[in-house]
């Protein structure tokens, strides 16, 4: 029973990939000042769709990212994905779109479009597979409280929805 039970967990670690994650070096720092990665600007429908394909078109995952430079989560979670190593692994895997909410009065209704429940609490990040399908519409609200958050953990967040060639 205990082999039994012992194997499937080394089974589950191994599914979940956790151990193949890439670790940051003692140089993969923050940097300040943090960015300012939303621009106020309204985005239609329409043009996320055609982020979307254009992603899908070059086989790279598309990401959202819903904020604002007013949240100092949103500014950390986009410093940390500023960080060399990940910013390298992220732009091998993903193509980011940053939507600008405003003050929750602008672009609201995208995160419906994505069938993420609009609601307030930012960053906001949808992950999508190649079939158009968000694979962590549980954990999109999860950055909210980045800046209690480990680096390595934003990077473990972001591989563990890579999907695997």
């Amino acid at each position: 029973m205990y082999k039994y039970l012992s194997n499937l967990l080394i089974f589950i670690i191994s599914i979940n990939g956790s151990a193949d994650f890439i670790k940051l070096s003692p140089e993969d720092t923050l940097t300040i000042p943090l960015p300012l990665p939303y621009d106020e600007k309204i985005v239609t429908s329409v043009q996320l769709n055609a982020f979307i394909n254009d992603s899908i078109a070059k086989e790279m995952q598309p990401v959202i990212i819903f904020g604002g430079n007013w949240c100092p989560d949103c500014r950390i979670l986009e410093g940390t994905m500023q960080i060399q190593t990940i910013k390298e692994f992220l732009q091998e895997h993903y193509q980011i779109m940053h939507i600008d909410i405003g003050r929750y009065d602008r672009n609201m209704e995208l995160m419906n479009h994505l069938n993420i429940e609009s609601k307030k609490g930012v960053p906001r990040v949808v992950i999508l597979n190649l079939k158009k399908e968000v694979l962590n519409s549980s954990t999109s609200s999860e950055w909210t409280s980045a800046r209690e958050r480990k680096q390595q953990e934003i990077f473990n967040y972001f591989q563990e929805y890579v999907i695997k060639n």
